[in-house]
């Protein structure tokens, strides 16, 4: 693999921004931000990649450094996730964007994958199945990553279980610390936490349980009161 000439983000941004996920631009905007402060030849690891909406925005950045996106999906069958027919979609939009020989795809659960996993990597993003288990699990990945370097976390402050998965095993950790978030996408490093960057997450805290009240009133199809008491407008889950 040969390094390109760098892309900025607005010209990534204008491919990604086509292809249906739940990212958003000032989350695409960490993403890549984040991942353009790597080292020359980084191994970016992300969990979960659905139809390739961020793994667009990864490899663009990762491109240019003459890197690599391991892009961990199990493909899941069903109405939500689409199995095969979602993996073709990814292996299209990669195609499309030019990006294919930047990206491996690697069809497994992120939870088997670690246990066999031995590379070092400089960058993790967090966007797999939203359940406080699998992403206790997802957060072991950072054994292989140096001091300082990325975690990036999506639905940090939306989903239930990923963020009763960080209050158990981010906040009381020695060697993760919170930097901030765009939206509900949360950006964490490896390296000692301060309690500041303690404090930082609590404060998150009153922002999570406002999400989570939408989401019930979504449920319920109290749409309007949902936007009438929190602002909240459409029929998708805060993220």
């Amino acid at each position: 693999m040969t390094a390109c000439q760098p892309v900025g983000f607005d010209a990534t941004w204008d491919v990604a921004s086509s292809i249906p996920g739940w990212l958003t631009e000032d989350q695409g905007r960490l993403l890549f931000d984040t991942a353009q402060e790597l080292p020359e030849r980084p191994v970016v690891v992300e969990i979960g990649s659905h139809q390739g909406k961020s793994t667009v925005v990864l490899a663009s950045a990762a491109r240019a450094l003459d890197g690599q996106v391991v892009a961990v999906d199990p493909f899941v069958e069903g109405r939500l996730f689409g199995g095969v027919t979602t993996r073709a979609k990814l292996e299209h939009n990669l195609a499309a964007a030019g990006l294919t020989d930047t990206v491996e795809l690697l069809a497994e659960y992120s939870t088997r994958a670690r246990l066999e996993w031995t590379r070092s990597i400089d960058y993790l993003y967090i966007d797999g199945k939203h359940d406080y288990w699998t992403l206790a699990d997802d957060l072991k990945w950072a054994d292989h990553l140096p001091v300082g370097a990325p975690i990036l976390v999506h639905d940090c402050y939306s989903s239930i279980g990923v963020t009763l998965g960080v209050l158990a095993h981010v906040l009381p950790s020695r060697r993760l610390r919170y930097e901030r978030r765009a939206g509900s996408m949360a950006l964490f490093r490896v390296g000692p936490p301060s309690v500041a960057d303690r404090l930082r997450i609590l404060r998150e805290v009153p922002w999570w349980l406002r999400n989570v009240a939408v989401k019930i009133l979504l449920r319920l199809r109290l749409r309007l009161v949902a936007e009438r008491l929190f602002g909240h407008a459409g029929p998708y889950d805060p993220y």
